[in-house]
């Protein structure tokens, strides 16, 4: 069989041509220019090419954008009274703090104290509530990112037996609950799948969309999945190689090279999921500038 990749990345330039467009409007009609915040605490290299992505992309579509650097040592009270501040800027419309944070600052007690209105990521217990039922939200960058592109590349979800694996509040649940809506993105049957559930080869088998968002280098393997499936690549891992000028290469959740043959359609690793997570959290701020979440 012979598959087709979902390009995320080819993707993504037509959404940020898209939402260039939509910038320059706004500018024409005389509006402010989009705004978008990013706090960085320590030097995570994961963390610091994230966010260099994110203030590359923004640059891109004529965004505003600033950077807040903090030393692994700040304390959380400190990080608190930033965020506080920033929520108060009428100037920044959004706002993300990069994660993982250090072990002495508690994640959740920082995404509750973005204001939801500036909370691009989609993680505030208020915006994941109104997407659970269906209100108007800043929906999590990565689900948000591959619905876009199963949309994008007409790969319809209804009546579909979708299978996730992994229940992280960022990709996993947002991801199992967006599937199953009542809506073109959605109407699935779907499983959602972690390290307890028995019988996991037995349920991938009959996945017609397989999302890997299990956070474990090519756990996906060819002897998992059907013929014809679509497989969504969450994973990313960086393992040493010694074929790259780098020294370094990128892997996803899934084997690739043996499932792929087997799919109709699959994301790559580099190249898939990851450019559609940067242009959804675009979109989001797009929104937040426009207003048109919460008016």
């Amino acid at each position: 069989m012979s598959y087709q990749l979902l390009d995320g990345k080819e993707t993504s330039k037509q959404i940020k041509a898209e939402i260039a467009e939509k910038v320059s409007q706004i500018i024409k009609n005389g509006g402010k220019q989009p705004h978008l915040a990013a706090i960085l605490v320590g030097n995570n290299g994961a963390s610091e090419t994230y966010v260099a992505h994110k203030t590359k992309s923004c640059v891109q579509v004529g965004f505003k954008s600033s950077l807040i650097r903090f030393d692994n040592d700040i304390s959380e009270c400190e990080l608190i009274e930033k965020i506080e501040e920033i929520n108060k800027n009428d100037d920044i419309n959004g706002l993300i703090v990069q994660l993982p944070l250090p072990e002495h600052i508690s994640e959740d007690k920082i995404i509750e104290s973005i204001i939801p209105e500036k909370d691009v990521d989609g993680f505030h217990p208020t915006n994941v509530g109104r997407m659970t039922v269906g209100l108007p939200a800043y929906i999590s960058a990565t689900p948000k990112g591959i619905l876009e592109l199963l949309k994008r590349y007409n790969i319809k979800t209804s009546g579909k037996h979708c299978v996730v694996i992994g229940r992280s509040n960022i990709v996993g649940k947002p991801m199992s609950i967006l599937l199953s809506q009542k809506n073109e993105t959605g109407n699935s049957t779907v499983t959602l799948c972690h390290s307890r559930t028995k019988n996991l080869k037995e349920i991938t088998l009959q996945a017609d969309i397989l999302i890997a968002a299990i956070g474990k280098q090519e756990f996906v393997t060819s002897d998992m999945i059907k013929d014809g499936v679509v497989v969504i690549d969450v994973g990313i891992h960086r393992v040493k190689s010694d074929k790259t000028k780098s020294g370094w290469k990128l892997k996803g959740d899934v084997k690739f090279d043996e499932v792929a043959p087997k799919c109709s359609y699959i994301t790559p690793v580099p190249g898939g999921v990851g450019p559609m997570t940067i242009v959804s959290l675009l979109q989001n701020t797009l929104l937040a500038a426009k207003k048109e979440i919460y008016g």
